[in-house]
């Protein structure tokens, strides 16, 4: 008979203590409004919300490498672009003073100052930067890449950034490709990149080694435009015309690659914006508590937790004339 009573007290007691452990569950749902608290609620999607979030963290870093390359990029853009529009107008003062029919000496000292203008300009933009960081000297970020006489003293470094899985892309564009037409024919040997030299050419005139591609450099040209003007030299002036087009359309061509890269910079950063969407999805339907079934679960549990202790009053703590009757 003890044994039968015991076995009754310690069934009623495990109820009460379920139906208490599942209240409190719920009361904590409800507080959290999280059914996820604890690994224990659901060890299978406690590991699947820790991936989740893992996953994050590192969405996290690609969207901040790609809005790191964009800020770079378009900024070098800016930079060309500055370039660019210099090519035009040293073009536009060369054709003005080409033909020589409305040049003198005194108007030819007067745009030969406006040219000199252009390649301090022209230096400036070369060397413009964010924060520390120059954007145009390659993996020598940390000083300017053209110097006051227009020498080119960065590398050609591509700075690369993870903007999604295994998918790289360089931030910067070298000033080398940005100032030389032929960054390949061009002379590093004296840190100099411009004209060809003439002991690259023929007795002809033709350059010498078949396929040789003329450099035109930026900085070089604008020089050579006001050495021009201020010796009077029509030929030297008219044959800067062909070499600001090349120079300009150099520019144009690495302006269009910027733009390039900034799409891609634009896919991956929406891809990545859309997984984490997707993630977010997935962690709040692993851990988010249904309000509305926590609300009515809790009322039921409560309404059985109250039933387990009034049972377990008349059994617990039986009187005299129980025991009688």
């Amino acid at each position: 008979m003890r044994v039968t009573q015991n076995s009754n007290f310690e069934t009623i007691r495990d109820s009460i203590q379920r139906s208490k452990g599942r209240m409190e569950n719920l009361q904590q749902q409800s507080a959290t409004l999280k059914k996820l608290n604890t690994p224990s609620d659901d060890p299978i999607g406690a590991a699947k919300v820790l991936e989740v979030r893992t996953d994050k963290v590192i969405n996290d870093q690609f969207q901040m490498n790609t809005k790191l390359a964009e800020t770079f990029l378009q900024n070098t853009d800016h930079a060309v672009g500055e370039l660019a529009d210099i090519m035009v107008r040293a073009k536009e003062i060369a054709l003005g003073q080409a033909s020589g029919a409305s040049s003198n000496e005194s108007t030819r000292l007067g745009v030969a100052e406006e040219v000199t203008q252009l390649f301090q300009q022209a230096v400036a933009a070369a060397n413009r930067r964010i924060g520390d960081n120059y954007l145009l000297g390659g993996y020598k970020s940390s000083r300017p890449p053209v110097d006051p006489d227009g020498r080119y003293t960065g590398d050609d470094g591509q700075r690369m950034v993870e903007i999604a899985k295994d998918i790289f892309i360089s931030t910067n564009i070298p000033g080398l490709d940005v100032f030389n037409t032929n960054p390949k024919g061009s002379s590093d040997g004296n840190q100099v990149y411009g004209r060809r030299p003439a002991s690259l050419l023929s007795e002809a005139g033709a350059p010498s080694g078949q396929g040789f591609q003329e450099n035109v450099n930026v900085f070089d040209e604008i020089q050579n435009l006001r050495i021009a003007l201020l010796t009077g030299d029509l030929e030297g002036v008219r044959g800067t015309l062909d070499r600001f087009d090349q120079a300009h359309g150099k520019l144009i061509a690495v302006r269009a690659k910027i733009g390039s890269r900034l799409q891609g910079l634009q896919s991956a950063g929406q891809a990545t914006e859309r997984h984490n969407l997707t993630n977010a999805q997935l962690t709040s339907a692993l851990e988010d508590a249904d309000m509305a079934q926590v609300v009515s679960d809790l009322a039921k549990e409560e309404t059985v937790f109250r039933s387990a202790l009034a049972s377990s009053q008349k059994l617990i703590q039986p009187t005299l004339l129980d025991f009688l009757k």
